[in-house]
């Protein structure tokens, strides 16, 4: 169950994406996750065959890894469903 506060994320997110945007277009994604080969996998896994173009970068320190996500959207709500998706990964911070 969603909290107010993510509540009120998505559903400003939905208005600028409706506002601002031309659908299908191409978005992305940022999330940085603790560098674990499983957590990046699991995000990968989420975009599969969507002809999604990931990319991966390590923090100077090793400890954490931003992963960017460029794909093409059909509509605001598949872009928030996908930030819903991973928002279930353990340890993801979406930006």
């Amino acid at each position: 169950m969603a909290s107010e506060k993510e509540e009120q994320f998505y559903k400003r997110l939905k208005e600028e994406l409706e506002n601002y945007t031309a659908w299908p277009s191409k978005y992305l994604y940022k999330f940085i996750v603790p560098s674990n080969r499983e957590k990046i996998s699991e995000i990968e896994k989420i975009f599969d065959n969507a002809g999604a173009v990931i990319n991966t970068r390590m923090s100077s320190n090793g400890k954490y890894t931003s992963v960017s996500v460029e794909v093409v959207m059909k509509s605001a709500d598949a872009v928030i469903e996908k930030y819903q998706e991973v928002g279930k990964v353990e340890g993801v911070i979406s930006l």
